[in-house]
């Protein structure tokens, strides 16, 4: 579940892993986006569209969003589980610090800043040098696949990107789908290669591990594609074709 096409990265991530997984994508276009809005508005629209979800009886549900997971998780996990275990999505501090930085954290005005975020680096970057980037418009440029918008959005945040930074955590899923865009803004000439850190292959693992499952990578490409948007189900937008990870959705998975 995601407000938009953010959640193509961990969905693709989990079509690599299980080809014949039956997956149920939940949208808000309706709502979208959710970082504008309030914390407590931001939940409410979360929960219906983890409800429209939980319609069709996964066996899990994944955030597909980082906004989403930092203001709407313990009210997801209190509505569905035990019985639907709910992964969220965490920007990929500890990895990325474990390197020994300097890191920066590309993330949306909503999460940068946020009492969660600053706790991540708290826990898992100490003595790390972390740069927190607010990326305006970027999440919403890569929703409209507005290349235009992106690249202008994508050079903004990379000015407010220190030079020495070597690492670049993407802290909202949609930046995953321009991760390469990303690289080529942010590496420096003559620096050793950037290194940039997303978290969808975590988290589609993990929601794997919390159902007892293991990858099979060499099972039938026969696991079905569900579209809900705003709790109706309906197709990928157009906008997600624009990118290799919507595009693997469209070819591996049959329509219902």
């Amino acid at each position: 579940m995601d407000s938009g096409i953010g959640l193509l990265a961990a969905t693709a991530a989990v079509r690599r892993l299980r080809p014949d997984a039956d997956l149920v994508l939940s949208l808000d276009p309706d709502g979208m986006p959710w970082g504008p809005r309030t914390p407590e508005d931001l939940t409410r629209r979360a929960l219906a569209v983890a409800e429209a979800a939980a319609a069709h009886r996964p066996e899990a549900l994944i955030i597909g969003c980082n906004t989403a997971t930092v203001h709407a998780l313990p009210a997801l996990r209190a509505r569905l589980e035990p019985g639907i275990p709910v992964i969220g999505t965490v920007p990929a501090i500890k990895p990325a610090a474990a390197g020994g930085g300097p890191v920066a954290i590309w993330a949306t005005p909503a999460t940068t800043g946020s009492p969660y975020q600053r706790g991540l680096i708290d826990d898992f970057a100490d003595g790390v040098p972390v740069t927190e980037v607010p990326c305006w418009g970027l999440a919403e440029a890569v929703e409209r696949a507005d290349e235009a918008a992106i690249d202008a959005a994508v050079a903004a945040a990379a000015e407010l990107t220190p030079h020495e930074v070597t690492t670049v955590v993407l802290g909202c899923t949609h930046y995953e789908l321009v991760a390469e865009r990303i690289r080529a803004a942010v590496q420096r000439p003559g620096a050793a290669p950037l290194v940039l850190h997303g978290s969808a292959g975590a988290v589609a693992a993990q929601a794997l591990r919390r159902i007892g499952a293991q990858p099979a990578f060499e099972a039938p490409a026969e696991g079905t594609l569900t579209v809900l948007l705003s709790g109706r189900e309906g197709e990928l937008p157009a906008a997600a074709l624009n990118y290799a990870e919507g595009r693997l959705l469209q070819a591996v998975s049959p329509a219902r």
